[in-house]
């Protein structure tokens, strides 16, 4: 896919995660859309993919929150790249493994946003942060995992890309 079209769709993606999304939030905790797109992109596509639309995707989602330029796009970075380097070495057309992957790319990706975090001297407390953050977020993200999974990996193959 040519990249200003994985910037619109990630832009899209971004509005509906920000907009409708918000109604579907439990205990505070929605889906990551944008995650999730790169997570299975790069899962299918490769770690090079996965780890530049992560960037491309964390620098459309910091650039619409205001603050902390560069912080998702690394942590989307990280997640992308670890989900292609996944991909090339497991069975990329099984449901249940995507959504494996999903979750620990999605949990690596928010270790990182919170190591950044501190780094920036704003400190949450590890358990608060992974307990009622990152394991619901990454579990609500990966369970929509196959609900897209089929989508993008049909629109791969239909482009003749060789997975």
């Amino acid at each position: 896919m040519p990249f200003p079209v994985y910037l619109l769709l990630l832009g899209a993606i971004l509005i509906l995660q920000t907009t409708v999304l918000e109604n579907f939030a439990i205990a505070g905790i929605k889906p990551d859309l944008v995650m999730l797109v790169v997570v299975l992109n790069g899962f299918l596509l490769g770690a090079k993919e996965g780890a530049f639309l992560g960037f491309a995707g964390g620098i459309i989602e910091d650039l619409f929150s205001g603050s902390y330029i560069g912080l998702n796009a690394l942590s989307k970075m990280v997640a992308g790249y670890l989900a292609g380097a996944a991909g090339e070495r497991l069975y990329r057309e099984n449901i249940p493994v995507a959504a494996a992957v999903a979750f620990i790319a999605s949990l690596a990706g928010l270790t990182v946003n919170y190591l950044l975090l501190l780094y920036l001297d704003i400190f949450i407390s590890p358990l608060y942060a992974f307990y009622r953050i990152a394991i619901p977020g990454a579990a609500y993200t990966a369970m929509l995992a196959p609900f897209v999974f089929w989508r993008i990996f049909r629109y791969i193959q239909f482009r003749g890309r060789e997975l």
